[in-house]
C-alpha cells in the first residue's frame, strides 16, 4: 500500500514557477514508478509527466516538454515536479499517482493516486 500527499500548488502569474511535491508512505517507494496527471474544470484527465524507479528515465506529455522536470528522490519518498514558464493553460488540479512497474502515460495503469494540489496561472 502506498498512499500519496500532494503540495506545492497555488497561485503564480504567467511566466512564474511551481515546484509540486508528493510525498509516499511506504517502504517499498523506490519501486515504483511515478506519474504526474492534471485535469482542469470541465475536461478530461491529462497525463502530464511519468519517471521511472530508478528516475532515471522520464517522459513529458508534448504541452509541458522544455518547460516541466519531473524527478525523485527515493531516499525522501518524494517525487518533484518543477514547472517554469507556466501558462493560463496549465491552471489544473494536479495529481501525483504510482504503479508498480515501468512507467506509464495512462492512468488505467496506476494503482495509487494522490488527493491531488491546485495550480493556478494568472493571465
Amino acid at each position: 500500500q502506498v498512499q500519496l500527499v500532494e503540495s506545492g500548488g497555488g497561485l503564480v502569474q504567467a511566466g512564474g514557477s511551481l515546484r509540486l511535491s508528493c510525498a509516499a508512505s511506504g517502504r517499498t517507494f523506490s519501486s515504483y514508478a511515478m506519474g504526474w496527471f492534471r485535469q482542469a474544470p470541465g475536461k478530461e484527465q491529462d497525463f502530464v509527466a511519468t519517471i521511472a524507479w530508478s528516475g532515471g528515465t522520464t517522459y513529458y506529455a508534448d504541452f509541458v516538454k522544455g518547460r516541466f522536470t519531473i524527478s525523485k528522490d527515493n531516499a525522501k519518498n518524494t517525487v518533484y515536479l518543477q514547472m517554469n514558464s507556466l501558462k493560463p493553460e496549465d491552471t489544473a488540479v494536479y495529481y501525483c499517482a504510482a504503479k508498480i512497474g515501468r512507467t506509464g502515460i495512462s492512468s488505467l495503469e496506476y494503482n495509487y493516486w494522490g488527493q491531488g494540489t491546485q495550480v493556478t496561472v494568472s493571465s
